[in-house]
């Protein structure tokens, strides 16, 4: 199969990692820097003929049935179009989907008029420190999840926040349908340039079953992401980071006893699981869109588009509670990166 490529920043490179593990025909790779384009040509040992500095021209020469968008946000939605309409079959594309919901809404438009499948790089479904904690929640013992509590350092509302909206999700088995924000006052310089602002704050989110989700990464806080899960009989807690998960749960005797015997007999337990890393679970949602089945979909990258535009709502207006089926600011163009 051939495959592209577009923008050679540090996640670029790793999906051309992921291209050369997948053996794929890297046919055409792009970036507005020479540098970036000469790394690459270094690293998949690329002839001077598969190197662009303009995606058009290189969507064009190289027609490419895989494109990879591993860009900033602000031209998803623009690249994404052009490729669906130049008749690239799959597009992986980074996340945040889009700066926009209207943006959001044109690039999963353009993709169905084309047949072209569309995945957002959002990879929870494939890494271990989220499947076997849903696993777990999910059985008789512990009951089913009922709310998932996520802190962490400043990571932005919009590059990880994203990440954890469909996280939600996919834990809960069940879309956010409202959310609140209370987002920090400070803006810090974003390391991806001055035009882009990712905002730091609290979220909560609840799901149509009721599952609720809150996240802290507001200003203040410099180090860590842990994420603690609560179900009927017991918690699990994942230092996401440190790569190690420990447990507490009722025994088994004591599953049907009411909630607000909290303190009734328990076991527990603790393993490692693989750190925090993009590099894998981005090769495997690469592998799930060539399958054609199993990864997230441009309707859930503006699923978690939609719950963030919620959020930045409902912060401007006095954190009400802000349902994502009322009308959200479709137009608005926010400054993510």
């Amino acid at each position: 199969m051939k495959a592209a490529l577009i923008g050679l920043g540090r996640m670029g490179l790793r999906h051309l990692d992921n291209l050369l593990a997948l053996k794929l025909d890297v046919v055409g790779v792009c970036d507005p820097f020479e540098q970036s384009r000469v790394a690459a040509k270094e690293k998949a040992s690329l002839s001077d003929d598969r190197l662009f500095a303009d995606a058009a021209e290189m969507v064009a020469k190289s027609k490419p049935e895989l494109l990879i968008i591993a860009t900033t946000a602000p031209v998803h939605a623009e690249l994404t179009i052009l490729a669906a309409q130049s008749g690239v079959k799959a597009i992986l594309c980074e996340k945040p989907m889009a700066t926009s919901l209207a943006a959001a809404r044109q690039m999963i438009d353009a993709c169905a008029k084309t047949g072209t499948k569309l995945a957002i790089n959002h990879q929870m479904r494939f890494m271990d420190q989220y499947t076997i904690p849903k696993a777990m929640l999910d059985s008789e013992q512990f009951g089913g999840v009922t709310s998932i509590h996520v802190s962490a350092g400043n990571f932005g509302l919009a590059m990880n926040g994203s990440h954890y909206f469909e996280m939600f999700r996919y834990i809960a088995g069940a879309a956010p349908v409202e959310a609140q924000g209370w987002f920090s006052a400070e803006t810090v310089p974003n390391p991806r340039g001055p035009q882009f602002e990712d905002r730091a704050g609290c979220v909560r989110l609840v799901a149509a079953n009721g599952v609720r989700f809150t996240m802290d990464c507001s200003s203040d806080q410099g180090h860590g992401c842990r994420v603690c899960y609560t179900a009927r009989n017991g918690q699990i807690f994942v230092d996401e980071l440190g790569g190690r998960m420990d447990w507490t749960v009722r025994q088994k005797e004591h599953l049907s006893m009411p909630t607000t015997r909290y303190g009734m007999p328990w076991e527990d337990g603790a393993r490692k699981i693989e750190p925090a890393d993009a590099l894998v679970p981005s090769l495997r949602v690469t592998e799930a869109l060539l399958a054609g089945e199993n990864y997230t979909t441009g309707a859930d990258g503006l699923l978690a588009i939609r719950a963030l535009v919620a959020a930045h709502v409902s912060d401007e207006q006095g954190h009400r509670v802000v349902r994502l089926d009322e009308a959200l600011p479709e137009e608005r163009v926010f400054p993510w990166a």
